[in-house]
């Protein structure tokens, strides 16, 4: 499979004259919008940014990227890592895009290189440094009415002079601190003095739990600058050093828009998602990524970047165990969807023709749907805790709806131990409860919040001890349970924390078993007019994926009980809903999957807009029955199946 290094580039000298405007060749009308539901852009770094200068290698890359795919803007890199383009190449190049129709936008990477494969970023405290990066950003506002950074704009460095600037302040609080100073004072101030229209976008990558470590700051810094973008890549969830999980492409779009919403402080809110074709094993997830920031309503996607979008080699399949499937990425309709060039020596569909079908597909179907819809999550700024969890949940169908300010009045609310950096957490579950509300916590945020009022809510602890579970049960009220383990797969043991509880003051309404002693997994207490619910998570949350299928269908149960869809399917198949009764399933499995799914209302019918037929209903069982005796809203079940590493879109029709 082709392969891409990222990497921070060599060095060169900024000049001062601009090019002459005959290099420009002359205007042409504007056309149309490559895509209907969103507008797509490559990222040039600018070591390609200095080639593309020569008029013969700009006209055959930008032959091989267009014929590919349609793209409306690039983002021109003048920066990185002490290698600076000059007046004269970017203002060649930006003209011969723009008299292609394509729009044209800076792009700045405010960093040093790095060793070993590990990023270097400057040392704001090094007089030559804070130079170079205000120098950077003057050139980028000279040229470009918009001038987005890339994800390099944090702090690693820990020189003595580092090392004396922070005194007694936490290595988290002196980065934050500086570095919102470096906004206002090396980027933001400069670019506008040297171009008052300049809107300078801050491009945030995908690991922000640990922002706050390196002095990205979510609460603040995102509001000073003109917006925001989000780095969507999740790449292979294995491989790869941070190993995020697939639903991260999506959830981190969600969570950014509630960061900084469209209209927010007279910008465009979260400009876009952001994805590259690194550490990529099969084809099908680089599609994913491109999808699931797309389904997650970003109006942009960028694709980082110009290279592999035109370079003269073909891209592989990879590693496809499902390519016999009739799947949502279709390597043969994608390989016949290419346009040779007529040439002696073509090399097929490169990663640009790859990226052009992903995305023609996709828009195809974004217009069927409405606002994204989930269980409404809490993280605050600057907090860490079950690191990821969130997207683990949305890996096994939970919808999440993340947000950094707290769900108040939320018919349901889900608190992971993040939420314990709010100081008036406790005071703010009473409100929700107190209103009727049902809040979900974690046993993290439970255990984080030990000694310091949850007890007033509820006598639940963790005691610190650990147990392995591989029997579960369920049981709302007292009698018998019924086992939720598949039959036909043996659960391997799964180590949880051990909550201690009073019987019939909390209720254990699902459980797990090890050598006759029974575990609380999730907990019932109610208080005021509300209930709460408390969550045991696994000690490892990649053991969500080892948990029998039955425990995860039995907690939607309770933590969507009213929601309009809900999905009983294995592990890493996710659900995306809207506001308008539309929904979106995909799979990130290599096999066929069956799933079932519950759709709020009796009678209600479901239309599958992937392939325009109706699905049938289930007849109704005893256990309808059953949740309707407890208050349960009814619910019709409908069955469906979900190819290897695909999606299909729904609509629920009265």
């Amino acid at each position: 499979m082709i392969r891409v290094t990222r990497s921070l580039l060599g060095a060169a000298a900024l000049c001062a004259l601009l090019a002459p405007a005959a290099w420009a060749a002359p205007a042409r009308p504007q056309p149309a919008a490559a895509y209907k539901n969103f507008r797509a852009a490559i990222y040039i770094a600018v070591n390609d940014a200095k080639a593309l200068s020569d008029k013969a290698v700009f006209d055959a890359q930008f032959e091989r990227a267009s014929r590919q795919l349609r793209f409306d803007k690039v983002y021109l890199e003048v920066y990185r890592s002490s290698n600076f383009a000059t007046d004269e190449q970017i203002e060649r190049v930006k003209g011969w895009f723009e008299a292609r129709g394509v729009q044209v936008a800076g792009g700045i990477t405010l960093a040093t290189g790095g060793e070993g494969g590990q990023f270097g970023t400057f040392d704001y405290e090094n007089p030559a440094h804070r130079a170079e990066c205000e120098k950077a950003v003057r050139l980028a506002a000279k040229h470009f009415d918009e001038v987005i950074l890339d994800d390099f704009f944090f702090y690693t460095s820990k020189s003595p002079a580092d090392i004396a600037a922070k005194g007694d302040r936490s290595w988290s609080q002196y980065r934050l601190e500086t570095m919102r100073a470096v906004s206002q004072d090396l980027v933001l101030g400069p670019a506008k003095a040297v171009n008052p229209k300049v809107r300078v976008i801050i491009k945030y990558p995908n690991w922000y739990e640990h922002f706050q470590g390196t002095g990205y700051d979510l609460e603040k810094q995102s509001q000073m600058f003109d917006g925001i973008y989000t780095g969507t890549e999740t790449r292979d969830p294995v491989i790869t050093d941070q190993l995020l999980q697939q639903y991260e492409s999506y959830s981190i779009i969600r969570y950014y828009d509630n960061i900084r919403p469209v209209g927010s402080n007279g910008g465009p809110g979260n400009g876009g998602g952001w994805v590259d074709t690194f550490s990529t094993l099969y084809i099908d997830r680089y599609a994913e990524q491109l999808w699931d920031t797309l389904l997650a309503k970003a109006p942009e996607i960028t694709l980082f970047n110009w290279r592999p979008m035109n370079e003269p080699k073909a891209v592989e399949p990879g590693a496809r165990p499902w390519s016999d499937k009739a799947t949502s990425f279709d390597w043969k309709a994608m390989v016949a969807s290419y346009k040779p060039s007529g040439r002696a020596g073509d090399p097929g569909p490169g990663w640009g023709r790859a990226a052009g079908w992903s995305l023609e597909k996709i828009d195809k179907d974004l217009g069927w749907l409405g606002k994204p819809i989930g269980i409404a999550a809490y993280k605050p700024y600057q907090s860490s805790g079950e690191d990821f969890l969130h997207n683990y949940l949305g890996n096994v169908g939970i919808p999440i709806e993340l947000s950094p300010n707290f769900p108040k009045g939320a018919d349901v609310a889900l608190l992971t131990q993040a939420a314990a950096k709010d100081p008036k957490i406790v005071e703010e579950i009473k409100g929700n409860l107190l209103a009727g509300k049902t809040v979900f916590i974690t046993s993290g945020l439970l255990s984080a919040l030990q000694g310091k009022g949850i007890e007033d809510i509820l006598e639940v602890r963790d005691t610190g001890r650990k147990v392995a579970l591989h029997d579960f049960l369920n049981g709302y009220g007292a009698g018998n349970g019924e086992s939720l383990n598949d039959p036909k797969r043996e659960t391997p043991p799964v180590l949880f924390p051990e909550l201690a509880f009073y019987t019939n003051d909390s209720w254990g309404i699902i459980r797990g078993v090890a050598n006759a002693k029974g575990f609380p997994i999730l907990l019932m207490n109610r208080y005021g007019g509300g209930v709460l619910y408390v969550i045991t998570m696994p000690e490892n949350p990649g053991d969500l994926y080892n948990l029998p299928q039955g425990v995860t269908t039995e907690i939607k149960r309770y933590l969507q009980r009213d929601f309009p869809v809900r999905l009983d399917a294995p592990d890493r198949v996710s659900l995306f809903a809207y506001d308008n009764g539309t929904f979106v399933v995909q799979s990130f499995r290599d096999d066929d999957t069956d799933v079932n799914l519950s759709l709020l209302g009796a009678g209600v019918k479901l239309r599958n807009l992937s392939t325009g037929q109706v699905v049938e209903a289930r007849p109704a069982d005893g256990k309808a029955d059953a949740w309707r005796r407890q208050g349960v809203p009814v619910r019709t079940e409908f069955a469906a199946r979900v190819a290897p590493h695909s999606y299909a879109v729904y609509r629920i029709e009265k």
